[in-house]
């Protein structure tokens, strides 16, 4: 891994939303490595090997705390306040108070689980439009309610909004999810503009599309784009570890004077203003 420097979060505990697998298993991993505390957390033991990433939630708990900072980890429904609140007290019970979360759970998921069967801006049921405003921009919200409290009354902290560039553009399809990610964007300026006198940032990395055991098994991936992927081209998908370095950025004591910004991570696939 480039650009890790294993003192640049020692001392912080980092939340990473659903990180049993994917980007937000990437996004633990660097952040630990740079020395963070770090919360792992999926909704169940399972998550980690629905895609076969890993075998469980509980091994990639043990797999981060093998690199030497302490690790937790949480089971929580997100989109349920009451769940999210608990999961803060353990998390805070464990290793000490949230000094950057990271909202990274969400996805294009009907109510039953799947993709919505009907996409689209028409004909989406109204449970599934819920469910998949539910998992991107409420999650969001009841993780920032639980936890920017306590960075208030410390006078600092880092929020991290994993959104999409799909929040940028119109589409015929996936409706609710790119509604619901130009919607956290907002949440993120909104958010950011409010706790500017207390010290916090909040900024949002928009990935394009990343090689996961989900993407690859939900999307129609190009595969001209996955035979690049080891190739010096940006016409190619990014690792998760390339999406994980800009979390890593707005964590960093780097980014400490930039706050509601969004940070496309798409090789230049979008150019157009945000």
């Amino acid at each position: 891994m480039e650009g890790i420097d294993p003192h640049m979060l020692s001392g912080k505990v980092a939340w990473v939303t659903a990180s049993a697998r994917g980007l937000g298993r990437a996004m633990a991993e660097r952040l630990a490595r740079c020395g963070a505390a770090v919360a792992i957390h999926s909704r169940s033991d399972r998550t980690a090997s629905e895609f076969g990433e890993a075998p469980s939630t509980t091994h990639v708990a043990e797999e981060i705390r093998k690199i030497g900072t302490p690790v937790t980890m949480v089971f929580a429904d997100l989109s349920d306040p009451e769940q999210v609140k608990a999961a803060v007290r353990k998390i805070e019970a464990d290793l000490g108070p949230i000094h950057v979360l990271i909202n990274n759970a969400g996805g294009d998921i009907a109510a039953a689980g799947g993709k919505p069967e009907n996409n689209d801006a028409l004909a989406i049921s109204e449970e599934d439009f819920q469910s998949v405003l539910d998992r991107n921009l409420m999650t969001t919200l009841h993780c920032c309610r639980a936890v920017v409290p306590g960075m208030i009354s410390r006078q600092g902290g880092r929020v991290i909004n994993i959104g999409s560039v799909s929040g940028f553009r119109g589409s015929p399809e996936q409706v609710t999810y790119a509604t619901a990610k130009a919607a956290q964007a907002h949440y993120t300026r909104c958010l950011a503009a409010q706790v500017l006198e207390h010290n916090i940032t909040v900024n949002m990395v928009a990935p394009g599309g990343s090689v996961t055991g989900r993407f690859i098994a939900t999307r129609q991936a190009r595969q001209d784009f996955l035979d690049a992927m080891d190739s010096p081209t940006l016409l190619r998908y990014a690792t998760p570890d390339e999406i994980a370095c800009a979390v890593q950025f707005f964590a960093s004591p780097l980014a400490g004077f930039v706050s509601g910004q969004i940070l496309r991570v798409d090789g230049g696939a979008q150019l157009s203003p945000a």
